[in-house]
């Protein structure tokens, strides 16, 4: 498993820049930006690097608060979702840290207001109280709040820095527009598809296989380990709505001496199964064992054998290696059907 990777098997985090999340609003960014929040990774430490207003920092850092009250910023979620876990992550920031953090959330279908006076009259819900951080390090916190949400207000107490903010969560699309014969990517992040689990992504997340557009190198997809024994590996991914499956693509961009030497896909129709369940589970073969090549896009169609109401998939791949992309095309089974 790549330690780099924390986020939760089964939740997405649904502030990430890459599927859309933008830091609004902050009162405060003297030190550093807001954006920043929502970059990949953990953030860096350069001791040498400096600006105008002083020490730089990879992270959202507020000046030193003189009066009462406390720092905030409100991050507008790139995917409506319900929320699970938050890592408020303080990486680098240790004597400038804030000792408290709350969190506010907020489900929106018309557009964040402007002005930020307006911001205190929305209908905010607190989802997790005012709670202790400790310094250089990812805090992480369950959620119990059951509603969807569209933005998150993070407020630190009373000032101080902080790397990146993780919004773990459930995917809740939007159905309303989808007619019966729609054909979708099922698999999508945006359309509630998510990976649940793997054999192994030692180099790169197995998140990245479902990411919206296509990789940006040979880190954002998902890739294994080199193989040393027998057996292959897999992942297993669970689709935003079940559906008949028309059209697969799995793309090997960026790589060429890591890609797969074959691949088989697999269905399932388990609505309601765990996923160490669904590792046991048995599974009908809709793309047998097929020759991939490097740095490309391959589309399987007339190969497919059909299985409605679909509701996971397993990519095998053999023995091992890397994938960028997955898509799965089909007609979901609408939620009122």
């Amino acid at each position: 498993m790549n330690p780099n990777d924390k986020t939760p098997p089964g939740l997405i985090d649904l502030a990430a820049e890459r599927v859309g999340g933008r830091a609004l609003l902050a009162n405060d960014e003297f030190f550093a930006e807001k954006e920043n929040l929502l970059q990949p990774g953990r953030g860096i430490f350069i001791p040498d690097k400096y600006t105008d207003h002083g020490k730089w920092m990879d992270g959202w850092e507020t000046r030193r608060r003189r009066i009462p009250g406390h720092d905030w910023c409100v991050v507008q979620l790139g995917l409506r979702g319900i929320i699970k876990q938050v890592d408020i992550d303080t990486n680098h920031f240790l004597g400038n840290h804030p000792p408290f953090a709350s969190l506010d959330a907020l489900c929106l279908t018309t557009e964040f207001p402007p002005d930020t006076a307006a911001i205190d009259g929305l209908s905010w819900t607190p989802i997790l109280a005012r709670s202790p951080l400790n310094p250089g390090a990812q805090n992480l916190f369950p959620i119990s709040h059951g509603e969807p949400a569209t933005h998150v207000r993070l407020n630190i107490i009373p000032d101080g820095g902080v790397a990146r903010l993780r919004v773990y969560g459930i995917v809740v699309p939007d159905w309303s527009a989808l007619k019966p014969n729609d054909v979708i990517d099922l698999v999508a992040v945006e359309n509630g598809g998510v990976p649940l689990a793997c054999s192994d992504m030692f180099f790169s997340s197995m998140n990245n296989l479902i990411m919206p557009g296509r990789s940006a190198n040979m880190g954002d997809g998902w890739e294994t380990k080199r193989r040393r024994g027998p057996g292959h590996d897999w992942i297993i991914l669970k689709l935003g709505l079940p559906g008949t499956i028309e059209k697969i693509e799995v793309d090997t961009n960026h790589f060429k001496g890591n890609y797969p030497d074959t691949c088989s896909i697999e269905a399932c129709v388990a609505p309601d199964a765990s996923t160490d369940e669904l590792t046991n589970s048995p599974w009908k073969e809709i793309l047998p064992r097929t020759k991939l090549e490097a740095n490309k896009r391959h589309f399987f169609e007339r190969e497919l054998s059909p299985l409605s109401a679909c509701t996971h998939l397993r990519l095998n791949i053999y023995p091992d290696g890397g994938v960028s992309r997955f898509r799965v095309w089909g007609k979901p089974t609408l939620p009122n059907e």
